[in-house]
C-alpha cells in the first residue's frame, strides 16, 4: 500500500502542495482530479522520485521511499505523450523494461505475448511505433509499464491527445486491466467523465489541498464543496447569508431571493453560506424568466434572467416564465 503523508511543495517561491495526505489500497485506483496547474503531476512525479517534497514522506508497504532512486520504486508511468521509443518496434517498446531489469530472453518474450493480449494488440510485435494509431501508441505504452509487474502504475493525463470515441474506449480497456491485475493505480486528469469512469476513489485538488475525498457517488450525491461542485458542473452555486434556522434548514439571503436549504453545518444568523441549487422531482418551486436557450445534446440548457441555469427536455420560448422545483443543499 502506497501511503503519502503531509506533502508540502513550493513552485516559484509559493504554495503548490499543501499537507496532501492520502493512502492507496491493494487493487484500487484512485482519481487526482483538479484543474491544471494544481500540482497533480508534480505529486506524481515526487512519488517516482523524479523530484522532491519540501517536506512529507512516501512510504510503500510502511517503507519510507526517501532513499530509495526511482528505477528501484518499481512503479509504472504511463503519459500523455506515450514516451515510446519511436526507432524501436513494438516488441522491443514493450521489452525494454524487462531488459534493463536482466530478465532472460526466454522469460521476455512470452511475457510481452502476454502483455499485446491484454491490450488487445496481438499481431503488432514488429510494427514501427509510427505506423500506429495515437490509441494503439497509448495501449502499447500501458502494455510497457505493465510488462515489469510495477508495484504500482501512475497515469499523467494519458487520453488527452486522443478524440472522445477513442478517449471512451481505450478507459473502458484501461479500467479492465486494472481490474483484472490488481495492481493499484494513481490517474491523474483534469476530466471530470475519466475519473468517474476509471476511480474507485476521487480526490479533488484545489488550491493545493485535498477538498474531498470518496468515491464517485458518495462526491456526487454530497460535493461538500463548492469548488467540487463547480468543477463536476452539478448545478447552480450561489452565495449569501444565512438569515436564520428551523429544523435541520437554513433560510439564506441570495441576489435572487430567499431559499431554505439542507444544513449540516453550524452556521449563525448573518454568516455567509455557499448554496447548490439542482434541479429534482421534489423540492421548492421557484419561478424563472427564460433568457436563452441552447441545445445541449439530448436536451436544452436554460439560462434565466436570474442568471440561474437549468436543463429541459422541451424548449421553452424566449421570455416564458417557467416554474422549476429545485433541491438547496448548503455547502459550506
Amino acid at each position: 500500500m502506497l501511503e503519502v503523508r503531509n506533502i508540502f511543495k513550493t513552485y516559484e517561491n509559493k504554495p503548490l502542495l499543501r499537507g496532501i495526505s492520502f493512502s492507496v489500497a491493494q487493487g484500487e485506483t484512485i482519481c487526482l482530479l483538479g484543474a491544471s496547474g494544481s500540482g497533480k503531476s508534480t505529486l506524481l512525479r515526487m512519488i517516482a522520485g523524479l523530484e522532491f517534497p519540501e517536506s512529507g514522506q512516501f512510504l510503500f508497504n510502511q517503507i519510507d521511499l526517501a532513499q530509495t532512486p526511482p528505477h528501484l520504486r518499481d512503479f509504472g508511468l504511463v503519459f500523455q505523450d506515450y514516451g515510446l521509443f519511436p526507432h524501436l518496434n513494438i516488441f522491443d517498446n514493450i521489452a525494454f523494461g524487462l531488459k534493463m531489469r536482466n530478465v532472460p530472453a526466454e522469460t521476455i518474450k512470452p511475457r510481452v505475448a502476454e502483455m499485446l493480449d491484454l491490450v488487445n494488440l496481438t499481431g503488432f510485435e514488429n510494427r514501427k511505433v509510427t505506423d500506429l494509431s495515437g490509441g494503439e501508441q497509448q495501449r502499447v505504452a500501458l502494455a510497457r509499464a505493465l510488462a515489469p509487474s510495477p508495484r504500482l502504475l501512475m497515469f499523467d493525463e494519458p487520453l488527452g491527445a486522443l478524440d472522445k470515441s477513442l478517449k471512451e474506449d481505450l478507459l473502458n480497456q484501461i479500467r479492465a486491466i486494472l481490474h483484472k491485475t490488481k495492481i493499484p493505480a494513481i490517474y491523474v486528469t483534469h476530466d471530470q467523465d475519466e475519473a468517474f469512469t476509471i476511480a474507485d476513489r476521487i480526490l479533488f485538488l484545489h488550491d493545493g489541498e485535498i477538498i474531498r475525498d470518496g468515491t464517485p457517488d458518495e462526491v456526487w450525491n454530497s460535493p461538500n464543496s463548492v469548488h467540487a461542485a463547480r468543477m463536476l458542473g452539478m448545478g447552480n452555486t450561489l452565495e449569501g447569508r444565512m438569515k436564520n434556522a428551523e429544523g435541520g434548514m437554513i433560510n439564506v439571503e441570495t441576489r435572487f431571493g430567499m431559499f431554505k436549504a439542507e444544513c449540516n453545518h453550524n452556521h449563525s444568523a448573518g454568516d455567509k453560506v455557499s448554496l447548490l441549487i439542482r434541479q429534482s422531482g421534489e423540492g421548492e418551486e421557484i419561478k424563472l424568466t427564460v433568457e436563452d436557450v441552447l441545445f445541449d445534446r439530448d436536451q436544452f440548457q436554460v439560462k434565466t434572467g436570474s442568471g440561474l441555469v437549468i436543463h429541459m427536455k422541451d424548449a421553452p420560448q424566449v421570455g416564458e416564465i417557467i416554474r422549476v422545483r429545485v433541491k438547496v443543499e448548503c455547502l459550506a
